[in-house]
């Protein structure tokens, strides 16, 4: 028995969470996979895996092994790439998940840059704006804005991204531009942004000195795409508050307002995210700098 590879199948098992899913992230036949883990649990003459017929849990001895697994498959792997390359050269595969906003105008844009620097590693992106389960889909590190739900995960802010009020002149021309935040609650239509993960619609909020409001105005439509709600804005289905840096080169073109100019948006914190079971290795502690370089020194961040 190969106990390494037996170790790495039941280490994916419990992320996963199924056998299937599990032989699917690591491009194993399921078979295969599960006769890695029998012969584990022979090997080591436990029983670690509670098996039904939709999912797989930990038993206690599953548990204990499990951590010293991770630790130990980690430490390996960051042993095999120290003796087979410098710390200046890492190599290897990255799975990174981001927002579809940060993707098109920040990451993707900046991206020669960090191949011309670390050439010898691969970069899988996922672009979506749905929440993602690290351990569970293989992802390596995230870059998500907003609150964090899970406290497990080891986040570093990296950028706060400014919110502006606006909406098309031919909306304002059918509806009047509002003086108070208030006046969206009535005879206006809001463009809304929903929770991927809870469905709920995000509130507007407005803040002027000591005054502070926050409320979800009547919507007209609502979304859970960055990208596909800038498009709503701009269809003139409403009234939004954009990312500045999506929607500033329309501002200065004149075919979206800034309304309610006294009225700060409350910004959105952006942090890149991995879980604590992701050791550290050299290809992502060097991805985490340069992500961190590229949002404080964006032009794009900058521009007003």
């Amino acid at each position: 028995m190969d106990q390494i590879a037996a170790m790495r199948a039941f280490v994916r098992v419990v992320e996963a969470g199924t056998f299937t899913r599990a032989a699917d992230l690591l491009d194993m036949p399921k078979p295969t996979l599960t006769k890695l883990v029998q012969q584990l649990e022979s090997h080591l003459r436990t029983q670690l895996l509670n098996r039904t017929t939709r999912r797989v849990g930990v038993t206690p001895d599953g548990a204990a092994y499990y951590e010293r697994a991770v630790a130990l498959l980690n430490d390996l792997d960051e042993l095999d790439g120290s003796m087979a390359r410098s710390q200046a050269s890492p190599q290897g595969r990255l799975r990174v998940d981001v927002g579809t906003a940060l993707a098109l105008h920040i990451i993707i844009p900046a991206l020669a840059d960090f191949h011309e620097r670390y050439p010898d590693i691969q970069i899988d992106l996922g672009v979506s704006d749905r929440p993602v389960d690290l351990i569970g889909e293989n992802v390596d590190v995230a870059i998500r804005g907003g609150e964090l739900l899970d406290p497990t995960l080891i986040a570093r802010r990296i950028a706060e991204i400014e919110l502006i009020t606006c909406a098309t002149p031919a909306y304002l021309a059918r509806h009047g531009e509002p003086k108070h935040p208030h006046d969206l609650e009535n005879g206006h239509r809001s463009v809304n942004f929903f929770s991927p993960r809870t469905g709920r619609n995000f509130p507007f909020s407005f803040a002027r000195g000591n005054e502070y409001y926050e409320f979800t105005p009547p919507h007209a439509l609502s979304v859970n795409d960055s990208v596909a709600y800038v498009t709503s804005g701009l269809a003139g289905l409403g009234v939004a508050q954009m990312p500045v840096f999506m929607v500033q080169d329309q501002i200065a073109a004149g075919t979206l307002t800034h309304i309610l100019p006294d009225w700060k948006a409350e910004s959105v914190v952006i942090y890149v995210v991995y879980s604590p079971n992701r050791h550290l290795s050299s290809r992502l502690r060097v991805f985490v700098d340069w992500i961190a370089e590229i949002f404080s020194t964006s032009a794009v961040l900058r521009r007003r």
